[in-house]
Order: structure tokens, then sequence, then C-alpha cells
């Protein structure tokens, strides 16, 4: 066969695999649609393989089955699948290609009724991708969704609650979207969630009572952020390198009955930001058996936050341990609970009697972070010869020495045993044994690393998991 041959050869190839792939997209979304009209209501339907161009609106309780050759292609217009009745499932589908303006805020998915369960898709190029308006009692498990390439300023959220009350949310892989974002919504069960390269990981607005449990929130430019919400419980998190202009990896704003614990705070901007919360007077808010290591703050607060009890975290070489944002000071906020505070590597006293609590209060007094607080363009002069004056300057003239920003009158010298969740990034569940024998690594190294560097780097998946668990 010589060259011609094979050339036509290919050609003709080429040609039939793209006639099967037109026939393939050419189906109608009516095909679906007759199909759904012949059923009745409650039964299982499975879609025969294919991709159906159009847009689909559902108003009838049914199955809807995919079992994964199924793909659903809006062709760049509109929202491509409506639920417009409870108790439909969708399953096994692939939806793609919904409208992008912003004024009609097209989705992949959107259900004005509900319960529904919409599990095992892939919802892709789409500008929202599930929207629940509302749907209380739904399920949503086992997606993932995939957001138009826009910029972050433009884009829709990954998933949307509306007024959608018990809601679970679970087993969902996310990734550049703005937020995954619950309004007005109660009793939610957020487990499991996988969120990167968007706005915020997960996003309250006055929403309350809900558990967040193993969520992976990884490269966002925030990870969790709540406001107006309360009687939220985050636990066993992994929050990790959100670095955005915020960076928080946990935000909190006018929140009451907020518990924090056993997350995993890892490289972020900000480990912990606290606004006003609580922002009831007989609040309070619990930040306990945490991780919060290698930010660049471990705590930043406001100076009217009160009521805060934190207690048994290990604050592990953040840039800073624990600052105020602007003037004042957290003394109103209590940093031990039962005789038992906090561990910080930063801690300079020592343990005589071997209880594990030092002698000394940890009570970091420093003059040039006083100024930072004050005037944050000074962060340039950081690690700088400048701060080693400053600091210098008090030492010699006490008198210039700042009161304590916050005080932690039972400090820890061996950090907690910590049962934590750093997710697929950083290797799984991961107890911290043998920790304190990392500290000795982390003192003379560390010390070294932030003494060059005014500002932490982003921290790799590889470097993450050999570093937040020594």
């Amino acid at each position: 066969m010589n060259i011609t041959q094979v050339i036509a050869a290919l050609c003709v190839s080429f040609g039939i695999l793209w006639d099967a792939q037109a026939q393939e997209s050419s189906k109608s979304i009516d095909e679906i649609v007759r199909l759904i009209e012949s059923a009745e209501s409650g039964s299982t339907i499975i879609v025969p393989p294919g991709v159906y161009g159009g847009n689909l609106r559902i108003e009838k309780s049914i199955v809807l089955d995919g079992q994964g050759g199924v793909t659903i292609d809006g062709l760049g217009k509109g929202t491509v699948v409506e639920l417009g009745v409870g108790d439909i499932t969708l399953r096994g589908l692939t939806i793609r290609g919904s409208g992008s303006t912003v004024d009609q805020e097209p989705a992949g998915i959107r259900a004005f009724a509900g319960p529904v369960i919409i599990e095992h898709n892939r919802i892709e190029d789409v500008y929202f991708g599930i929207d629940l308006r509302p749907a209380p009692g739904s399920i949503i498990r086992y997606n993932v969704i995939q957001g138009k390439e826009l910029g972050l300023g433009r884009r829709g959220d990954g998933v949307r609650l509306w007024w959608s009350d018990d809601c679970i949310i679970v087993d969902n892989k996310v990734d550049a979207v703005r937020d995954m974002v619950f309004w007005y919504s109660e009793n939610l069960s957020i487990a499991r969630n996988h969120v990167t390269n968007s706005r915020y990981g997960l996003h309250f607005m006055y929403s309350h009572g809900t558990t967040l449990e193993d969520n992976e929130l990884v490269a966002n430019s925030v990870g969790v952020y709540l406001m107006y919400s309360n009687e939220i419980h985050l636990i066993k998190n992994s929050i990790v390198n959100n670095r955005g202009t915020s960076g928080y990896g946990i935000g909190l704003k006018d929140c009451d009955a907020i518990t924090i614990e056993h997350n995993a705070l890892l490289a972020n901007r900000v480990g912990i930001y606290v606004d006003n919360s609580p922002s009831s007077v007989d609040s309070y808010g619990l930040i306990v058996e945490n991780k919060i290591a290698f930010n660049e703050i471990g705590m930043l607060a406001t100076p009217i936050t009160h009521d805060n009890i934190v207690s048994r975290n290990a604050f592990v070489e953040n840039e800073e341990q624990v600052t105020v944002h602007g003037r004042g000071q957290l003394l109103l906020n209590e940093f031990s609970a039962d005789g038992v505070g906090n561990f910080w590597s930063s801690y300079s006293g020592f343990d005589r009697d071997g209880d594990g609590i030092g002698e000394f209060p940890h009570a970091p007094r420093s003059l040039f972070r006083s100024l930072l607080a004050r005037e944050p363009n000074l962060r340039i002069f950081l690690h700088s010869p400048a701060q080693q004056a400053v600091e210098l300057t008090a030492r010699a003239f006490p008198d210039l020495s700042p009161e304590p920003i916050f005080v932690d009158a039972f400090p820890l010298t061996r950090p907690p045993e910590l049962d934590l969740f750093v997710g697929t990034q950083g290797g799984g569940r991961f107890p911290m044994v043998g920790f304190s024998a990392g500290l000795l690594v982390i003192s003379v190294f560390g010390g070294w690393v932030v003494g060059r560097q005014s500002r932490l780097p982003m921290v790799s998946d590889s470097d993450l998991s050999q570093k937040a668990f020594l």
C-alpha cells in the first residue's frame, strides 16, 4: 500500500468516525421528552446512550438514569435541565453547555421544588452548576462540577441553595466556580466535598444549624466564610493554601455559637479570621483542637471580638501566631480552658515539673507587631534588620514595650495529639504522633526559612504532607 492509499484509508476512517459522532450528537432532547411523557409517575427511565442537544424541563416525579452514557448539551443557551416538581432523581448524566448571561443566571441543573436527588452526574461548562431555589430536603452527592472558563469575578456558583432546609450535600468535586453558597437554608449536612480554584469554598449567608465535616478546600481565595449564621459546627475539615486577596482558611462575620474543632488549617494567608463573632452578648465561640500551621497569620481578629474559647490548638510556625486587625487586644477572649491552653511553637518558656504546661504564661509582646497593626505597609520590613532594631529598642527601654495582644495562662509545651483530616492532597487522615520530635527540626530549620521570606510561598502537596505532620 503506497502513501496515497494510506492517506485515503485514513480519510475514510476519520470520515466514518466523524459521521458516527455527528449522528450521535444529532439526537434531539425531544427523544427524552417523549420517554418522560410515556412513563408513569415514580418510574425509572433508562435513557439510551448518546448526546442530546437542547434544554430539558421535567414536570413529573421520575428517576432519569443515564448510566454514565448520556450527555445533555444545552448548546450554550439557558439552563440545561430544570426540575419543576419534587421527587425527581437525576443520575449518571453528563450535563454541559449552559448559557452564560449574568442576568438570567443559567445553570446546569435548577430545581424549583423538593425534595430531589442529584447524584453521580458530571456537570461541566456551565455558569451555575446546581441551583436549588427552593428545594428543601434534597440530596446532592457524588457529582463533579466544572465551571465555565471565566474570570473569578464573572463565574457563577458551583452549588447554590436558596431557602432549602434539611439538604444533604456530600462527596462532590467542584472546581473553578465562584462559591458553594447557602442562603437562608438551615439544618444542612455538608461533608466530604472537594472544592478547588474557586472564590469561597463554602459560603454561608443567614443559614443556621449546620455541620461541615471532612471537606477539603484547597487553593481557593477563601476556604470557608460564614456570615450572619449561627450554630455552625466545623469539624475535621482540611483547609489548605487558600491565599487570595482575603486568603482566610475560615472567616467568621457576625456569627453566634460557632464551633471550630479538629480542622487542619495549613499554609493559608490567614488561618482563622474572626470579625465580631460572637455578635451577641450572651453567645460564645469555641476554637479547640485544631492545627493552625505555616500560615502568614494563624489567627486574626477584630478588637471587638469577645467570648471565644481558644484551647488545645497547635499554633505552629505561623509568620504571626495571633494578631489584631487594627489596634487593640483580645483580652475579652479566653486562650485556655480548664487549666489547658494551646501549643505555641514560639513559646520561650519551660516545663520544670514535666506536666506538659509551661511554668510561665505565653504573653507575646512585640513593638514591631504593634506598629505593624497600625500601619500594614510596614510588613515590607518584616524579618529585616529594621524589625530587629525596633525589638532591641523595646527591650532596652521597657516603657516602650506594648501590652500583650492576648495571654495564654497555661501554654502547652507538647503539641496535643490530634486526629486530623488533611484530605487526598495531604495523604488522608493522620494522627499527630511523633510531632514533638519534628518540632526540633522545625525550630532550627523554620527560623532560617522565615528569616529569608517576608511572605510564605504556596506549599505543594508533597511538601505539605511532609511538613504538616512531622
